[in-house]
């Protein structure tokens, strides 16, 4: 049985050789395996977590390198489709001196947005605990029905459904439409991860509590809101977690959220039973353990070349 089920983008990153400068005065770039559901696949693998991927690929030499990643690390690409219609989606990525993030995608249409009804095996989603996604599967017609069977089979098969909208507002053809697509499924999430300024985008409001306030109204049981290096802050059950970032090493910021999730979900399944109505001590102990490991995912280029083994984290949080 596979415990926890991904779909949407698996991509390929460009990541600078030099940091802190835009892309326009970037040297050169490493190769490095991405796209944000397939980054939490390879995360919950690190530790040890049964976990598939659902998703389209190129027939091209950039599929090959994901679909071996992905083996290469115990992931399940029994689900992982190949497209001679379109290539693989690439990223090119730089973070600036300021913290602003600098992409171009080469995607129109990326072999992602190719994935369809008929490649969501209902029996394969409904043997699973949790199924995960993001918002840029959601940008192509095929690939935006394909998710919304996904989440239809796991809602009537009673699995958690996780997501993390992962805003790339250029992939769309307008903010609003965005912001629409994503709002429609959210009476349909129970746990949503987002950026501060996703949540405050999202939620509308001027504020962060009240935002998240407005997006807890609308459907999802649990809202993290990830906060980069000052860590975490979450609303739950009238209590307020906040937690700061770990000094780290760091060097990319590419997939920190990934692997927050990562942690977060990894945590999460000893609890799945008892969700939404989680004890205030394990939800602290699991913000924790999400938080330190978002933190060692930066201290390398790319996301998964630094996502951590469980006892790495653990170190971090001096435990061991």
């Amino acid at each position: 049985m596979t415990d926890v089920i991904s779909l949407g983008e698996a991509l390929i990153d460009f990541v600078p050789t030099k940091s802190g400068v835009k892309l326009v005065d970037v040297p050169g770039f490493k190769k490095r395996f991405g796209g944000a559901p397939a980054n939490l696949a390879v995360g919950l693998a690190n530790f040890g977590v049964d976990v598939g991927f659902i998703g389209k690929v190129g027939a091209d030499s950039f599929g090959d390198f994901i679909e071996r990643e992905f083996q290469s690390r115990g992931v399940d690409v029994s689900h992982l489709y190949r497209s001679d219609r379109a290539n693989t989606t690439l990223a090119f990525v730089s973070l600036t001196d300021q913290g602003d993030r600098d992409f171009v995608f080469y995607r129109d249409p990326g072999a992602d947005e190719l994935l369809n009804v008929s490649e969501v095996a209902e029996n394969y989603i409904s043997s699973g605990k949790i199924l995960h996604f993001g918002s840029l599967s959601l940008t192509g017609e095929r690939s935006r029905e394909a998710t919304a069977k996904a989440i239809g089979v796991a809602r009537d098969n009673g699995l958690l459904i996780s997501m993390d909208p992962n805003f790339r507002f250029s992939l769309w053809p307008d903010r609003e439409v965005a912001l629409k697509e994503i709002l429609e499924l959210l009476p349909g999430v129970d746990l949503l991860k987002l950026s501060e300024e996703e949540a405050v985008t999202l939620g509308g409001r001027d504020d962060l509590e009240s935002s998240l306030a407005e997006l807890k109204n609308v459907g999802p049981d649990l809202v993290v809101v990830t906060r980069g290096r000052r860590g975490y802050y979450c609303q739950f059950d009238e209590v307020e977690y906040r937690g700061d970032g770990y000094e780290v090493d760091a060097v990319d910021t590419t997939g920190a959220g990934d692997g927050f999730m990562a942690g977060f979900l990894f945590q999460l399944r000893a609890e799945l039973e008892s969700f939404p109505r989680l004890k205030k001590e394990f939800l602290a102990r699991a913000l924790s353990f999400a938080n330190a490991t978002a933190a060692l995912t930066t201290t390398d280029y790319g996301a998964t070349s630094s996502f951590p083994e469980r006892d790495e984290v653990e170190h971090l949080l001096g435990e061991e």
